[in-house]
């Protein structure tokens, strides 16, 4: 037999993580102790981003007797477990800081989130838009706009000129009004065919 056979070479064994980590770090901090200090724990408020290096035994004692909020009145506790729901930022009730939208995400020329907003309609004035601004029309789509232009219409009539508007015309182009006129019988299926549209499509 081989002293050294073939697969010894294969043999690979795992890194020990923790033993890497004890020699790598420094002395625990507490007193008196020498072990590896592997474990972080805070300093305490104001500073923030620091930490105490501890072995495993000293940082359990010391996190049983940590607490934040040493030396600070109830009512600055209770200030600070409100403010941490908004991720300690200001906040204001919708529509009162109108001097918010000079901030970017309101400018007139840029993308993304502006551009959103820019092109949003607000009809309740929800986000502090101008009460007095009416609303925007809604621009009529081509088939729309060749109904209405068939029926005499603009793209500002309401769904009760429209509604008047095909009577009157029904009226007067139905072929038993016209003693059978084929030109009144065409007209007549355009204004039925307009309508069916302009319903279609919400208008009236």
């Amino acid at each position: 037999m081989k002293p050294y056979p073939k697969y010894f070479d294969k043999i690979r064994i795992r890194r020990d993580k923790d033993a890497e980590a004890k020699t790598q770090a420094p002395l625990c901090q507490w007193d008196g102790c020498r072990e590896p200090g592997t474990h972080r724990a805070p300093v305490g408020r104001m500073r923030e981003g620091e930490y105490f290096r501890f072995c495993f035994d000293h940082v359990r004692e010391y996190n049983k007797s940590f607490n934040y909020f040493s030396g600070v009145s109830d009512s600055e506790v209770a200030r600070f477990q409100k403010e941490a729901l908004t991720g300690h930022r200001p906040t204001w009730k919708m529509g009162v800081n109108n001097a918010a939208r000079s901030a970017p995400d309101f400018a007139q020329m840029r993308s993304g989130r502006a551009g959103y907003y820019n092109r949003m309609r607000d009809p309740f004035n929800i986000f502090g838009t101008d009460p007095n601004t009416p609303p925007r029309q809604r621009k009529a789509r081509p088939l729309e706009a060749k109904a209405l232009e068939t029926l005499g219409l603009t793209a500002e009539a309401t769904a009760k000129q429209i509604k008047s508007r095909y009577k009157e015309l029904v009226k007067r182009h139905h072929p038993d009004a016209n003693g059978g006129d084929r030109g009144s019988e065409d007209r007549f299926r355009d204004v039925l065919q307009a309508y069916r549209v302009l319903k279609q499509a919400g208008l009236c």
